[in-house]
C-alpha cells in the first residue's frame, strides 16, 4: 500500500493499515513526517494538547511496519499501480497494490494592491517561517483574510512576542455566531478557541473588515482595511494575509480521479472514482485536524479490508463533516474580494500578468496561451484558485511531471524500490 503525505491524515491511514497486515511505504516530501500543522510538534501552543495528540500517532507509527521515505516527492504516474518519484540522490519508481492519497491543502491568495510587497506572507507560511526560527519578536504584525486559522497563527506570532495589531475577518458576525454556536459543542475546539482568544484579548478582533492595499517603497510599511463603509490605515511591518485554504488535488487528477468543486470525490470508505485509490483529509474538502485523522482511519483499514472496522467511524465523521460545511457557510468569500485588484495590480507573480492582461480572456486555456498566467515555476498553485474565485475559471489540469523535477529524474534509469541496488 503507498500513502503519500505524512501530514495527520497519512499518518493514521498508514498507520491503520500496517497494524492491520498491510505492508506500507509513506511518502513525503518533507524532512520529517508530521506535515503543517504538527510541524514542530514539540512546540507548546494552549496546553499541549496537540502536541500530546500529534505524539500519540508518531509514537504509533515509529512503532508500526511501515516504511517512510521522507524528502522524497511522488512527480508522475507513469502506469496503473505505479508511480514516479525523486528524492535528492536518485530517481524512484514505486509499485503497489492500492494508493492512498493524503495531499493536504494550501493556502488561498487574492490579489489586492500591494500584495506582492515584502513581509507581505500568507498567515500558514509566516507561521511554518516563525517555527523555523524567523524572528518576529517586537514585529507589528496586521492577521486578516478568513478562516479559523487566523486566530491560531495569531496567538502563535503572540507567543513569540510579536506585537498583533489586529486580527481582521471579512466573514460577517452574522455568519460567525451559528459557526461558534456549532464549536460550542465541541468541547476540544471551543476550549482551543478559549484560549486563543485569551492571549489575544489586547489585540482588536473585527469580523466584516478586509484588506483593500498594502503600502511601502522597498518592504510593507502600512495595510488599508475596510469594512465596506469605513476605512482605516494601519502601520505595520509584516502582514500575514490568507482567505482560507483549497485543496491540493494534483496528484488525484494526475491519478484519474474525478473531482467535484475543487476536491476528491469519495465514496463512504473514502474511495476516489479510480479503482484502487482513496482520498482523505483536505483533498475531499477542508475540514481540519480531528476529521483529517478520521478520514485517514477510515481509508487505511478499508484498504486494508477491514470494513467492518472501518465503519464504526462512519458516525464520527459524518459529524466532523456537518462541522466542516458550517466553516464553509461562516467563512465564504465575499463578493468585494472580486474588486480589489486594480489593472496594474499582479495577478499571476510567477510571470508578472497583470489584472489588465487578464480582461477578456474566457478561461484558463486562453489566458495561459496569450498571458503566460499559471505557467510559471508554480504551475497556477498560486494564481489558480485565485482565477477560479476571480473568474469562475476551472482548472487546467495536471500534466506530468506534478511538480517541478531534476533533469536527472527523467532520464536516468530509476532505482525499482523492491530491488536491491546493485
Amino acid at each position: 500500500m503507498l500513502v503519500i503525505g505524512a501530514g495527520p491524515a497519512g499518518i493514521a491511514a498508514s498507520v491503520c493499515a500496517a497494524e492491520s497486515g498491510s505492508a506500507v511505504i509513506l511518502v513525503d516530501d518533507n524532512p520529517r513526517p508530521g506535515g503543517q500543522i504538527w510541524r514542530a510538534a514539540a512546540e507548546t501552543e494552549n496546553g499541549g494538547s496537540r502536541e500530546k495528540q500529534a505524539a500519540l500517532w508518531l509514537d504509533r507509527l515509529r512503532k508500526s511496519s511501515a516504511r517512510l521515505l521522507l524528502s522524497t516527492c511522488v512527480v508522475a504516474r507513469l502506469a496503473d499501480r505505479l508511480v514516479l518519484a525523486e528524492n535528492k540522490a536518485e530517481a524512484i519508481e514505486i509499485s503497489f497494490g492500492r494508493a492512498i492519497l493524503a495531499t493536504g491543502a494550501r493556502e488561498l491568495m487574492l490579489p489586492f494592491p500591494g500584495w506582492t510587497l515584502p513581509n507581505v506572507f500568507a498567515p500558514g507560511g509566516l507561521q511554518a517561517l516563525v517555527k523555523s526560527g524567523f524572528p518576529v519578536e517586537g514585529k507589528r504584525i496586521v492577521v486578516a483574510g478568513t478562516g479559523p486559522l487566523l486566530l491560531a497563527v495569531a496567538a502563535f506570532l503572540k507567543s513569540k512576542q510579536a506585537r498583533i495589531e489586529g486580527v481582521y475577518d471579512q466573514a460577517s458576525w452574522g455568519s460567525m455566531i451559528p459557526f461558534a454556536g456549532s464549536v460550542f459543542k465541541r468541547p476540544a475546539m471551543f476550549r482551543a478557541a478559549l484560549g486563543y482568544g485569551a492571549s489575544l484579548r489586547s489585540s482588536p478582533y473585527r469580523c466584516g473588515w478586509w484588506p483593500v492595499s498594502a503600502k511601502g517603497t522597498d518592504r510593507l510599511q502600512s495595510v488599508t482595511m475596510t469594512n465596506g463603509t469605513q476605512v482605516k490605515t494601519i502601520e505595520c511591518d509584516m502582514l500575514a494575509c490568507g482567505f482560507h485554504l483549497v485543496p491540493n488535488t494534483e496528484l488525484q487528477s494526475a491519478f484519474g480521479c474525478v473531482l467535484a468543486v475543487g476536491k476528491a470525490q469519495v465514496d463512504e470508505w473514502q474511495r476516489t472514482t479510480t479503482d484502487g485509490v482513496f482520498s482523505v483529509g483536505e483533498s475531499t474538502g477542508i475540514g481540519g485536524l480531528d476529521l483529517a485523522l478520521v478520514e485517514g482511519q477510515i481509508a487505511g483499514l478499508a484498504a486494508a479490508g477491514k470494513s467492518d472496522h472501518a465503519s464504526r467511524l462512519f458516525q464520527k465523521r459524518n459529524a466532523l463533516v456537518k462541522l466542516a460545511r458550517a466553516m464553509d457557510r461562516a467563512f465564504a468569500l465575499r463578493p468585494e474580494l472580486r474588486r480589489l485588484a486594480q489593472p496594474d495590480t499582479i495577478v499571476c507573480r510567477c510571470e508578472d500578468v497583470r489584472w489588465s492582461s487578464l480582461q477578456g480572456q474566457q478561461s484558463v486555456r486562453p489566458a495561459r496561451l496569450y498571458t503566460r498566467c499559471g505557467m510559471g515555476p508554480c504551475q497556477g498553485r498560486v494564481c489558480g484558485a485565485a482565477l477560479q474565485f476571480l473568474f469562475g475559471w476551472e482548472s487546467a489540469g495536471t500534466r506530468p511531471p506534478v511538480y517541478p523535477v531534476l533533469l536527472s529524474t527523467l532520464i536516468r534509469e530509476p532505482h525499482d524500490l523492491y530491488k536491491e541496488k546493485p
